[in-house]
């Protein structure tokens, strides 16, 4: 029996030997990455983004994943909110599993690059952003810095229902003012529509960004600009619209409905919405919005009345950055560069177009329009996402300020305050924040 307990001793130390080597051999393997890697010696990424995953991430990870078995992508979903964002930069403050990581607003990524968790993508010279995006990238510098890629082409315009133009005798614009926006909406109602305008409360502010880009968010003597006279006219033209024409929503009604816009458009009871690209998203689901009659397309009006004076809500978009915390930042630059060089042509169909000229347009532009083509008209559409050539913006101001300003104007909007003292509240309010943080 002694014997036995001894040979039984001996084949369970052998054995404990060998889980303890194996054990040192994966932790030497993994490199302390956070799981970065595998004993395997491969690279595992993760990659957070808001689209859900089945709009094309998926679809992106896993071709890339077929083709790089050495490099292997894992996307993770956030919703892009407060909440959403929250748990992103918790991840990353935190040391969880975040190598690559997608910006939604210039706000949030100089946050993280305050954090130390955005990485300057200077230490790579294969690639040349300004080359490969365009001008509009440069938006996204940040003291002359990329600290990620935009990666997505955004358009702003009017969609708008070219039966109904047709049928009023008018033509789809290239280039217009605010007013004559107006009086489309007032000719496309009359002729049997609820309203000629709808839109979505957060593009009720571009046209403001569009003039106080140009002519400047605080003056020469760094006073607040928001009593710009195209700021009045902006409040003057939305109010009408709304009280005077009844040819928009007003603002309270679509608050405290929390009016589908895209609905209302794609249904018939609105002539025009100004929205961007994702529209195309919703206006391809025939089954839920069937439609006898073609999407036409125009950019969104401006305030200015020189068009040269002109500058649009657009740019670039999805700016991907890689955490500068990384274990495996050259893997993480060999996806990114893959991705925007046509790896995220799935996310295309869900409106998100690629900004690298590596991709050609036409192509893009069948992805996004799917087996629809012939429900648009093709000639608008590629204007306003490529041959239109206005300078654009993404809006930089701090969310203190876009705050404030939103507080002000729907006052004025539900009937609260006057446009005059509107416009005062609004540079009383933004000359204090601006003191508050010199």
């Amino acid at each position: 029996m002694r014997a036995k307990r001894g040979l039984t001793g001996l084949i369970v130390g052998v054995l404990m030997l060998g889980l303890l080597a194996g054990c040192v051999g994966k932790s030497e393997t993994n490199g302390g990455d956070n799981g970065g890697g595998s004993a395997a010696g491969k690279v595992k990424l993760t990659m957070w983004g808001a689209v859900p995953p089945e709009n094309g991430p998926q679809e992106v990870v896993d071709t890339w994943n077929a083709e790089n078995p050495d490099i292997q992508v894992e996307y993770v979903r956030f919703v892009n909110d407060d909440d959403g964002n929250l748990k992103l930069d918790t991840a990353l403050s935190t040391g969880q599993n975040v190598d690559l990581y997608v910006n939604y607003t210039l706000t949030n990524l100089d946050k993280r690059i305050k954090g130390g968790t955005a990485l300057d993508l200077g230490e790579f010279t294969d690639y040349n952003i300004d080359e490969k995006m365009g001008e509009d990238a440069a938006s996204w510098k940040v003291d002359g810095k990329y600290y990620g890629m935009p990666t997505k082409k955004n358009a702003a315009f009017f969609a708008l229902n070219m039966k109904a133009l047709d049928q009023a005798g008018l033509s789809v614009p290239t280039a217009w003012t605010w007013d004559e926006a107006r009086d489309y909406a007032l000719k496309l109602k009359s002729s049997g529509f609820k309203y000629g305008l709808v839109q979505h409360t957060a593009s009720y502010v571009d046209p403001l960004d569009s003039v106080l880009v140009k002519n400047g968010y605080v003056k020469a003597d760094g006073t607040s600009n928001l009593d710009d006279p195209l700021v009045t006219k902006w409040l003057e033209t939305l109010n009408g619209m709304m009280k005077e024409d009844a040819t928009t929503p007003p603002l309270g009604e679509q608050l405290t409905s929390k009016m589908p816009v895209e609905n209302m458009f794609l249904g018939g009871e609105s002539a025009m919405i100004n929205i961007g690209e994702w529209l195309i998203r919703t206006s391809n689901n025939m089954t839920e919005f069937p439609r006898d009659w073609k999407i036409a397309f125009a950019p969104v009006p401006r305030l200015v009345a020189q068009e040269a004076d002109m500058v649009k809500s657009g740019g670039l978009g999805d700016l991907i950055a890689i955490n500068s915390k990384s274990k495996n930042k050259e893997a993480a630059w060999e996806f990114l560069k893959w991705y925007a060089d046509g790896g995220m042509m799935p996310m295309a169909a869900g409106g998100r177009l690629p900004s690298s000229n590596a991709v050609d347009q036409q192509t893009a532009i069948d992805h996004l329009l799917g087996d629809y083509a012939e429900s648009y008209d093709k000639e608008s559409l590629e204007f306003v996402l490529y041959g239109d050539e206005t300078p654009t913006f993404v809006r930089s101001i701090a969310q203190e300020v876009v705050d404030l300003r939103a507080q002000e104007y729907e006052k004025y909007f539900l009937g609260n305050q006057t446009a005059e003292v509107t416009v005062q509240n609004m540079v009383k309010r933004h000359n204090d924040w601006l003191k508050q943080n010199q």
